[in-house]
């Protein structure tokens, strides 16, 4: 096999049978999962179903009590941490923004610590302020004059600066207002596509997983109890759990219908 083939078999993260705990209380328990390069899978379920404790494991800001988590067929066991973390991007629901630096400070943040030429740096804050559809004269501004989602596309902006291959979101969106998490939501797919990236995201929105994702994995009481495409979960016959969760968004659908049709009879 050549090493182009190779690559394209290699999955780019493995979770070989992970299992976390805190306490007697079980998060996570005995996972297994394969996220292929250029994937964009979204882990769905209830609070409290282990979802972000399983994002975490990917880059060791939870550590796994048992198993192994594997990047690029590389333990991530056998990585320094915060090496590792520099390599993936991280977005999550707060987004975390240091409130006494500017916005190009902020995105700014990881390639400063890898020691990037101040000319890149400047060159990428200026890329990714465009990409992320923030205009170029509020790289000067500090995070208390943003709206949430301007906040929000920052937070993106930071996570790619470094040019990560993998992105990990903690409910990105779920702070937001619907009409900005649509659009966010919406931006950050095409993000994804353009710049090859491979995305996990968590998140408890059927309607928005199955709108972006190109896998499903939904969990419940710390392991993953169904996986496949938007198209094979929606129709999918097996776990009675899964098909309730699954069938939100066409319940949802018909509800707005019915109040339509109530509404042109009158």
């Amino acid at each position: 096999m050549t090493a182009a083939a190779e690559e394209r078999v290699q999955p780019l993260i493995e979770l070989r049978s992970v299992s976390r705990s805190f306490g007697r209380s079980a998060a996570v328990r005995g996972v297994d999962l394969v996220v292929s390069r250029g994937e964009f899978l979204v882990i769905l379920g209830e609070s409290g179903s282990g979802k972000t404790t399983l994002l975490k494991m990917i880059n060791r800001l939870q550590p796994q009590d048992s198993g192994d988590v594997l990047i690029e067929g590389q333990s991530t066991s056998a990585v320094v941490a915060y090496e590792l973390r520099r390599r993936i991007g991280y977005v999550f629901q707060r987004v975390g923004l240091f409130p006494h630096m500017t916005v190009g400070e902020n995105i700014a943040v990881t390639p400063r610590l890898l020691s990037w030429a101040e000319a890149d740096i400047r060159a990428r804050v200026a890329e990714l302020m465009t990409l992320v559809n923030l205009p170029a004269e509020m790289a000067g501004r500090f995070p208390a004059a943003l709206s949430g989602g301007q906040r929000q596309r920052v937070g993106v902006a930071r996570a790619l600066a470094a040019r990560p291959a993998i992105m990990l979101m903690d409910e990105p969106f779920g702070a937001l207002d619907p009409i900005t998490r649509d659009t966010l939501g919406s931006e950050y797919r095409l993000l994804h596509e353009r710049m090859g990236l491979s995305t996990v995201m968590v998140t408890h929105d059927v309607l928005e997983a199955v709108l972006l994702a190109d896998r499903l994995a939904v969990m419940h009481d710390g392991t993953i109890v169904a996986s496949g495409t938007p198209r094979e979960m929606m129709n999918s016959q097996g776990d009675e759990g899964v098909r309730k969760l699954m069938d939100m968004p066409r319940r949802q659908m018909k509800r707005v219908a019915a109040m339509l049709d109530d509404e042109r009879r009158r």
